[in-house]
């Protein structure tokens, strides 16, 4: 991993997660960190995993982008804390970013920060992030109306806008306000196992996992209402993802043409039966990998890839780890499999693994 992740700072085994906060900060934003991390528990409603504790560059009343202030009691000293940092956007401050530096009160802030703490970004945090060096040469998002001044501003970072969230070990960014969800989730899922992470979505009633490579917005996620949608057929997939699966087959479902059933399939979805099938499959394997002792021959099986050859190519492809990796990372840090190597140091989240157990007939 790039960098080291402090842990225990705030208590015996309890991790620090410090939000920095700027004037313009959106309360969502700010909320989401408090109510994901601060909710975290041990399993079997155990004690608190995290401290949660906000910070300003000056103590007091910071603007909102709502109606309303928040009262911010602690200064920048708090960063020489943290376990993890996170800065969250500001609507006042990021959306007119000119300068590709951080401003000196900004970079004495982030001169406090220990080396190797964990840092991530909300929306167009990454903006600070960017400023701060600490993205250079390394995958980066941000909300994608921003991207085009954010090229501008800081081209040496790998910006991919068309993701949730994105993951380099110990510097993390995600998109807009809802996916700072998806990558709370994900640092949760990746301190503490899936089952930790899954009890705090159920506590929010929040989806568990959204993978980081999704794309961030649809073109039209609603089909016109004279079309015939393609969810018969997905929910009969769903149903036999350990099937081979055509598209002929697909298309049945709903009884149209492989080409109009591609079409539609594209326009309510945003990618292809292709690509989806691939995800669920590939979301079916992460889950029994998680949850389950099978061999990874045997979870390739039930996922539908065939072979465990072919799911770990998949695994590569989409995640840029192994199976057996990934269950030793995300089966929480306490209880990995029997006979798993290390957990990896790089985790890059994709949505883009080619198609497994599908043929393309028409």
């Amino acid at each position: 991993m790039r960098g080291s992740v402090h842990s225990g700072s705030a208590g015996p085994g309890r991790h620090r997660v410090v939000v920095l906060v700027r004037h313009g900060v959106m309360p969502m934003e700010l909320g989401l960190v408090h109510q994901l991390f601060g909710s975290a528990r041990a399993p079997g409603g155990g004690e608190r995993l995290y401290e949660v504790v906000t910070c300003a560059l000056v103590p007091g009343e910071i603007r909102t982008d709502a109606d309303f202030p928040v009262r911010v009691e602690h200064g920048p000293e708090l960063l020489g804390t943290a376990d993890t940092v996170i800065v969250p956007a500001s609507h006042e401050e990021d959306g007119a970013a000119s300068e590709v530096r951080l401003s000196r009160p900004l970079a004495e802030a982030f001169s406090r920060i220990r080396p190797g703490t964990r840092t991530a970004s909300i929306c167009t945090g990454a903006f600070v992030l960017a400023a701060a060096g600490l993205l250079d040469g390394r995958p980066a998002t941000t909300h994608w109306k921003s991207a085009d001044r954010f090229r501008e501003l800081y081209p040496a970072v790998e910006l991919d806008p068309d993701v949730l969230y994105t993951d380099d070990g110990d510097v993390l960014t995600s998109a807009g306000e809802a996916s700072g969800i998806d990558l709370c989730l994900h640092m949760i899922r990746r301190d503490h196992g899936a089952a930790v992470a899954n009890e705090v979505a159920r506590s929010t009633v929040v989806p568990p996992h959204r993978d980081g490579g999704q794309a961030q917005f649809i073109q039209r996620p609603v089909p016109e209402t004279r079309r015939s949608s393609t969810g018969t057929a997905r929910a009969w997939a769903l149903r036999r993802l350990d099937r081979p699966l055509s598209l002929r087959e697909l298309a049945a479902q709903e009884s149209m043409s492989v080409r109009t059933f591609s079409r539609r399939f594209r326009e309510e979805v945003g990618i292809t039966p292709v690509q989806w099938l691939t995800q669920r499959r590939l979301e079916r394997a992460r889950q029994l990998l998680e949850e389950t002792d099978l061999p990874v021959d045997r979870v390739a099986t039930d996922a539908g890839f065939g072979t465990g050859a072919s799911l770990r190519q998949h695994f590569q492809a989409a995640l840029g780890v192994s199976p057996s990796a990934y269950r030793s990372t995300f089966r929480g840090a306490g209880a990995p499999a029997a006979g798993d190597p290390p957990p990896p140091g790089r985790e890059s989240p994709s949505a883009r693994g080619a198609g497994a157990g599908v043929s393309a007939d028409r």
